[in-house]
């Protein structure tokens, strides 16, 4: 369960937040014996898992359907879903309904994207409703046509200005806590100055409240994804490789299985 004043103290207290995103049951079995803070099931769910381009193509039965395999694994760690494409441009009652599927399927919190108007009024509606709701400014990978591709945003003073507001808007709609995604360091740690919730940042320095990594791009699983902002924990590419050609190999030897694996 997210509880939002225990977020805000990890910030008063400079607790820093590690979460990773997981998306089924196998990983959030294993991930609810670590001491990550939290797991999102990210809309980047639609690269990882179905080979989509962008997170445009996630679907809500997609959010719904990993969200569902997530909380079947993990007992103890908070689940934050993210909103999919386009569910928060819909009316009210669509994305109150949305919403309310996520946290049926087993979210204790809704991730959106974006600071509009019309985005803040929803999430001031879903806070009231008794939903804890984690914001996302910066890069948003939802709207990476209109940004023109993906790209570090917050580069000049008007556009930093702009992510500083957002900022301050989101946490007056409500939001436990704020994702920071592809800006400058210093502006980061600007917003993260100015705002009582917390940030949590994906490219964007050390100086947040706490960082995300997709699970994926950390335990060095794929291998054409290189963004700077990643760091590879693990190669596990090359040693799941590796374990699968010794498998086949010994098939072909014969060595597998052996007598003491065979009834």
């Amino acid at each position: 369960m997210i509880k939002p004043n225990l977020w805000k103290k990890y910030k008063k207290e400079q607790s820093k937040i590690s979460m990773i995103t997981c998306y089924d049951f196998w990983s959030a079995k294993l991930i609810d014996q670590t001491s990550v803070s939290a797991v999102l099931v990210g809309d980047s769910v639609a690269n990882i898992y179905h080979g989509f381009e962008h997170t445009t193509s996630c679907t809500l039965e997609i959010m719904r359907l990993h969200t569902a395999a997530v909380a079947r694994g993990m007992k103890k760690i908070p689940i934050v879903t993210d909103m999919p494409f386009m569910e928060v441009e819909l009316s009210d009652e669509s994305f109150l309904n949305a919403s309310r599927t996520l946290i049926q399927a087993g979210a204790h919190a809704i991730k959106v994207e974006g600071a509009h108007k019309g985005v803040l009024s929803k999430i001031k509606k879903l806070v009231r409703s008794g939903v804890p709701v984690m914001g996302h400014i910066g890069l948003t990978p939802q709207s990476v046509h209109q940004l023109g591709g993906y790209k570090v945003q917050g580069k000049n003073e008007e556009s930093g200005e702009q992510l500083l507001q957002q900022a301050k808007q989101l946490e007056e709609a409500g939001v436990f806590s704020i994702v920071i995604e592809c800006v400058p360091e210093q502006l980061a740690a600007q917003i993260t100055e100015v705002v009582e919730v917390p940030t949590i940042g994906i490219g964007a320095g050390v100086r947040t409240d706490g960082q995300i990594l997709v699970l994926q791009d950390l335990l060095g699983l794929q291998e054409d994804f290189n963004a700077k902002f990643v760091r590879k924990f693990d190669d596990l590419a090359g040693n799941i490789k590796a374990a699968v050609n010794n498998y086949a190999q010994e098939v072909t030897n014969q060595t597998f299985p052996s007598k003491e694996e065979s009834y």
